[in-house]
């Protein structure tokens, strides 16, 4: 028994040594590894296909989302196209920048009180100095009552804002017009300073002043000539004479502007390439700045449209540099000026006197026997210019609508030499022109 027992063990041994019995076994344990293999292989692709289309989803729905909330704000706010907190973040921005414009530069704004000796009763802005539809002080007073002694009262307010540290400041020639009342001038901290009149422009309706005193916060001008249509600018002033610092904001709504500003005195004053602006300017803003979002002066508040709304004007800021340059270095305003009395040319012009030329200016004589055509002495005389010669050009700019001659003129200092392109009965001619101040 025991002999067969082990026999029968040594057989089964036999067997699992079998080289194709263990390769048989190894291969149907190699395919169960690489079926579990390809399982796992399989789901890992599935898993990775779904997260793909999930994301893929996921980014069309936001974007559809995103697409019916912008159609649905362009619906309630045609032509904006931003989201709601885009547009509440702008706006914020946009305010901010106005506010810390103000709070820097308000500091260097000041109020111009004009007062002098009245008799009887007083009403501030009863005949006001008006620029069209302007205030500025009502130097006439009022009606005089002879049982009453002249008291001194106010009588008008204007706007400035201070240039240098030691209290040069920049107003309007019209808030210093009349030559007995008394200036002063009070800061954004309530005190009050004397004024003394250094310089007016006999060109454009600037004046200069000054107060005594050291570090007096500053304005900087801008250059006026990069200014654009529709940018926001903000004015800061002295409105109605009584609400100090008073700011409004607004845009550049036009450029290149001319007007005639007169004043309820007989006053008149051709004002030329100035800004019109929308920012509320009301009477006592005479000679406040109008500043650009980067607190730049870009103009000097001077006039509004009369019976209009929002049409204020503005001196532009580069009209202006040159008389503040020779103010400090040297005390005035030296203009220059060319001598002649003219006409622009125009097509009434133009095919009256046969002219081939639709722009320059013609020198021509006054109503009066002294209204000479050429001032004699002056700069035109003394280069032999004549009565009815066309000046087409001034170092060779155009004279036209956009560049006027007095303009032009303006722009070179006492002492320059100029070029005018001069028609001469049929002829061009070329006249070199030495410029002198203006007495």
């Amino acid at each position: 028994m025991e002999e067969n027992n082990i026999s029968g063990l040594e057989t089964e041994n036999k067997a699992e040594d079998n080289p194709v019995a263990v390769t048989e076994r190894k291969l149907k344990k190699g395919k169960k590894r690489w079926f579990v293999l390809a399982v796992f292989l399989l789901l890992f692709i599935f898993l990775l296909g779904g997260i793909a289309i999930g994301f893929i989803a996921g980014g069309i729905s936001r974007q559809v989302w995103s697409d019916s909330l912008n159609r649905k704000w362009s619906q309630l706010f045609p032509g904006n196209k931003k989201e709601p907190a885009v547009l509440k973040q702008q706006i914020i921005e946009d305010d901010s920048a106005v506010i810390d414009v103000v709070e820097k530069n308000s500091p260097a704004v000041v109020s111009i009180v004009i007062s002098k000796n009245v008799v009887g009763g007083n009403s501030l802005f009863g005949n006001d100095f008006n620029f069209p539809g302007f205030f500025d002080n009502n130097s006439n007073g009022t009606t005089p009552d002879s049982g009453a002694n002249p008291q001194k009262q106010k009588v008008g307010g204007g706007s400035g804002f201070i240039i240098t540290a030691d209290g040069m400041i920049v107003t309007n020639k019209h808030v210093m017009v009349d030559k007995n009342a008394e200036y002063a001038v009070v800061t954004s901290d309530g005190k009050e300073y004397p004024a003394k009149f250094l310089a007016a422009d006999p060109v454009n309706d600037i004046a200069i002043i000054k107060i005594e005193g050291t570090n007096f916060p500053t304005l900087n001008l801008g250059d006026s000539d990069v200014i654009k249509i529709g940018q926001t600018v903000i004015a800061i002033g002295n409105s109605l004479g009584e609400f100090s610092n008073t700011v409004s904001k607004g845009i550049v709504s036009g450029l290149g502007r001319s007007l005639t500003a007169s004043g309820g005195i007989g006053q008149a004053e051709r004002l030329n390439n100035i800004i019109q602006t929308d920012a509320a300017i009301n009477p006592g803003n005479s000679g406040g700045p109008l500043l650009n979002i980067n607190g730049e002066v870009i103009g000097v508040n001077v006039a509004m449209a009369q019976g209009a709304q929002s049409i204020g004007f503005a001196i532009p800021s580069n009209q202006i540099k040159r008389v503040i340059d020779q103010v400090k270095t040297t005390g005035k305003i030296s203009s220059p000026y060319l001598g002649v009395r003219y006409v622009e040319i125009d097509d009434t012009i133009k095919k009256e006197f046969n002219f081939a030329y639709g722009y320059g200016v013609l020198i021509v004589r006054g109503d009066t026997v002294t209204d000479f055509a050429v001032i004699p002495g002056s700069p035109a005389d003394k280069a032999g210019l004549m009565e009815n010669d066309v000046i087409l050009e001034i170092n060779a700019v155009k004279i036209d609508k956009k560049n006027s001659l007095g303009d032009i003129i303006a722009k070179n200092n006492v002492g320059d030499t100029v070029k005018l392109k001069v028609w001469h009965k049929g002829d061009i001619k070329e006249v070199m022109v030495k410029l002198m101040e203006r007495n």
